[in-house]
């Protein structure tokens, strides 16, 4: 399935305003599973990180983590970077109108991006996976890193992630140059790029692979299969949202030997 079409008719609808940006970051906020470990990844470098001055957030997207951040410390100063042109100017819009100064966005192939020493933490999630040259990337994030900065890092992993559970299967996202990362793999790489510590966990687990199949698979493929769907969407997920919240705060705080996503921590020391 293409994933970016859906992605930009979205959008185009939610930009139509602040509110309505607003209101999609928290609908973001709540059904996807991988903001929830991100969100409390991103609270534990808060409480125990002094002194940070520079954020990337690689790979921003729609613009929800730089938000979040950006919200949270007034004192961060947010450098987001993205290859799609009109995510960035649609971000630049939003938050411009909202008010929030202590962000700049730039459109980035991350491949060829690089700042000597320059930020405390460097935030990728859902980018990895979209990038053949990979271990270029992070090369590239250890040298933009500043000593004892950190590297957050959220992909599905090879432990069915993209949908893939077989070897004939293909990813549910076209989108994707990889299935996904496994443990192994990443701690290699990283290390090769240069990070002495880095630590791995699966999330994704068997509740927070149920909660992704109801809220997302499920909706996505019904509409890719007929736009008469969307009509159904609001009384889907009025359906099915109590579940999928019980199911993913069980994903936050079980631990899992296997799931089909891979949060990532790399230290530069």
């Amino acid at each position: 399935m293409q994933y970016d079409p859906m992605k930009q008719s979205l959008s185009r609808f939610f930009n139509r305003s602040v509110f309505l940006r607003r209101v999609f970051f928290q609908l973001l906020d709540l059904l996807l599973l991988r903001t929830w470990h991100i969100h409390k990844e991103l609270r534990r470098f808060m409480r125990h990180k002094q002194a940070v001055r520079q954020v990337l957030d690689a790979g921003s997207g729609f613009g929800q983590y730089t938000y979040f951040l950006a919200r949270k410390q007034a004192s961060w100063n947010i450098h987001a970077v993205d290859l799609k042109e009109d995510e960035i100017a649609a971000s630049k819009t939003f938050f411009d109108q909202a008010g929030i100064k202590n962000v700049d966005f730039e459109v980035q192939d991350l491949t060829g991006f690089v700042r000597p020493h320059t930020y405390d933490l460097i935030l990728s999630v859902d980018v990895m996976e979209h990038i053949e040259e990979d271990e270029q990337v992070f090369q590239n994030f250890f040298r933009s890193l500043k000593k004892n900065g950190l590297l957050l890092i959220s992909t599905p992993s090879d432990r069915g992630g993209s949908g893939v559970t077989r070897e004939e299967d293909t990813s549910f996202i076209e989108e994707h140059v990889r299935d996904g990362y496994g443990a192994k793999e990443m701690d290699r790489k990283l290390k090769k790029a240069g990070f002495q510590r880095v630590e791995t966990r699966y999330t994704y687990g068997k509740p927070g692979n149920f909660s992704w199949q109801l809220s997302m698979r499920i909706p996505l493929t019904l509409v890719g299969a007929s736009k008469f769907f969307i009509i159904l969407l609001p009384f889907y997920y009025v359906l099915i949202m109590p579940f999928v919240l019980l199911l993913n705060l069980a994903d936050l705080h079980l631990h899992h030997k296997s799931g089909t996503g891979l949060l990532v921590k790399a230290w530069k020391e």
